[in-house]
């Protein structure tokens, strides 16, 4: 299966419409949350992405809630949040907002650790693990240097191991990556990232 993934649009119509020209060739859309800035016209932020007609799968950043993405999604697409789906054989479990929580007030939607450790232990097997945060150690750098990621995804996954875990919301470090016993991470930012993967 070839996979389309990018996180963090952040409402950018040029950023947007490359994605759309390189959806032509994808037989799966992943879009790892941050469509909007700060809860506002996230309706308008996924119009920008109207001419993708792959499948697409969908997880919320700390910019938009969960019930604010399954609203404003477009038709067809699947939002997950605490949730799994099946594309064509392949198993995806999706975590999204800002693990740990975020220091930028009210409007950003964030877990706790705990609140994600309770969130991610339905998921005892995956494919891909698609989430908004990046695991604690990896791709995860702040412009200071500080380690902002969560300590419950990098234990998810350890414990589930699925070939692929893609992340975005640190924005210092996208295109940054690592692994996880066999899993490959990848902080993927507002461009084209293309992954081949089977089901096996």
């Amino acid at each position: 299966m070839k996979i389309l993934a990018f996180s963090d649009l952040h409402h950018s119509r040029s950023r947007a419409d490359d994605l759309i020209a390189a959806s032509r060739r994808a037989d799966l859309v992943i879009g790892a949350g941050d469509f909007c800035n700060m809860r506002q016209d996230l309706t308008g932020a996924m119009a920008l992405l109207d001419g993708i007609s792959a499948p697409m799968v969908l997880v919320p950043g700390n910019a938009e809630s969960v019930e604010e993405l399954r609203a404003a999604a477009p038709r067809g697409a699947t939002v997950l949040h605490g949730t799994g789906t099946e594309v064509d054989g392949m198993r995806l479990f999706g975590l999204g907002y800002g693990v740990p929580p975020t220091p930028f007030g009210g409007w950003s939607c964030d877990l706790t650790e705990a609140e994600a450790t309770r969130m991610l232990a339905d998921c005892t097997r995956a494919d891909i693990l698609i989430l908004h945060s990046p695991p604690k150690g990896i791709a995860d750098r702040t412009s200071a240097g500080q380690s902002v990621g969560s300590d419950a995804i990098h234990a998810a996954i350890t414990r589930i191991q699925p070939q692929l875990a893609v992340c975005g919301h640190i924005h210092d470090s996208w295109g940054g990556t690592g692994i996880i016993g066999r899993c490959k991470v990848h902080n993927l930012g507002p461009r084209a990232n293309w992954f081949e993967i089977g089901d096996d």
